[in-house]
């Protein structure tokens, strides 16, 4: 599936047309603005100008170079985000682990073309640098230029002890080889290495109409009424706080039918489930997880009112109110894991009893 329309940002995409046809275009951008307005898919958008056949203000979107930036797969286009640190001991093995988690990464993005934020634990590390450098010296491949984007650049991690890759990837900045373009972005410039602020010139993305957002959500997640209000305005102008959002309570949702499933298969299958719940950490999705198990639950309910058994939707009301119990009471100083099996226990008596 080929990457979605860039939305909005008219003014900085009209900046950057203009300078590219004057051939003013810095080689180094800093692409920054609030989480979720189109940072990365906005430098993509910059990339997908730079090696079109046929550029305007807008890249034409149908020559075969535009075609495979809108499928990620440019050879000259790179498109770094941030992975989790590679375990391998050696270097060069750790570099090679990074291209092949970058790929997967890819691959991902082509199937499903909404993304959200990378993992809390994943960063630009050495290895990332190392295979940056490694990209930097090959020939172009179509004869075009370059183009390197560095998603959530403010994960790039001072190697203190590496300076020769660090050192070399700020002067590739600095300095990068003939037709090659580096755009960064991030969500606060201040979070980035002075060095790397110092080379780039700076382009910043304010947040979206609220009629830009709603067309999007409409058109491409699928959204309507008002469910779509709600994530209009929970948005704030920003298209990826509403899909994550989205992807927040596809995540609960699926949680909870497993916990649903461990219980109604009985033989203390819930127990399992329930140990694997962190006992302190992720306290917000353990929370989103009981909403939508509340959800589930209301939703089983209304289907029994709608035919006979007044028994199991009374079993279905109260296992909702422990649910809702159950909720109350993760608010405060509770040990989740221990709430979860003791939760489970009672919706088992209710479910399966």
């Amino acid at each position: 599936m080929p990457l979605l329309p860039l939305v909005g940002h008219l003014e900085a995409r009209r900046r950057v047309a203009e300078a590219r046809r004057t051939g003013r275009l810095p080689h180094t951008l800093l692409v920054s603005g609030p989480a979720g307005v189109g940072k990365q898919r906005f430098a993509l958008w910059v990339a997908q100008l730079l090696v079109c056949a046929d550029p305007g203000e807008e890249p034409c979107g149908t020559c075969p170079a535009c075609r495979k930036v809108l499928g990620l797969a440019h050879p000259d286009v790179h498109w770094f985000v941030p992975i989790p640190r590679p375990k391998a001991g050696d270097p060069d093995k750790q570099v090679d682990e990074a291209e092949q988690a970058l790929v997967g990464v890819m691959a991902e993005r082509r199937e499903r073309p909404l993304w959200g934020t990378p993992d809390g634990m994943a960063i630009h590390g050495v290895a990332t640098a190392r295979l940056l450098l490694r990209r930097v010296t090959l020939t172009s491949v179509e004869g075009g230029p370059k183009v390197f984007v560095v998603g959530t650049a403010e994960r790039l991690v001072p190697q203190e002890s590496s300076p020769d890759a660090a050192n070399a990837l700020l002067k590739v900045l600095e300095e990068p080889p003939r037709r090659t373009v580096f755009l960064l972005t991030t969500e606060d410039p201040n979070r980035l290495l002075p060095t790397i602020r110092s080379r780039a010139v700076p382009i910043r993305l304010g947040r979206l109409p609220d009629d830009a957002v709603r067309g999007f959500l409409r058109e491409h997640a699928g959204a309507s009424g008002a469910a779509l209000d709600r994530q209009v305005a929970a948005a704030e102008g920003a298209i990826g706080r509403a899909l994550a959002e989205d992807e927040a309570a596809a995540k609960a949702r699926e949680a909870a039918e497993a916990l649903l499933s461990a219980i109604e298969e009985g033989k203390g299958r819930w127990l399992e489930r329930a140990l694997r719940q962190a006992p302190w950490q992720a306290r917000g999705d353990f929370s989103a997880m009981l909403v939508a198990l509340g959800g589930l639950l209301g939703e089983r309910a209304r289907d029994v009112a709608d035919g006979a058994g007044p028994e199991r939707l009374g079993r279905l009301v109260t296992a909702a109110d422990r649910v809702q119990t159950a909720y109350e009471a993760a608010q405060g100083n509770v040990n989740p894991q221990l709430l979860m099996a003791s939760l489970a226990a009672e919706l088992e008596e209710q479910l399966c009893g």
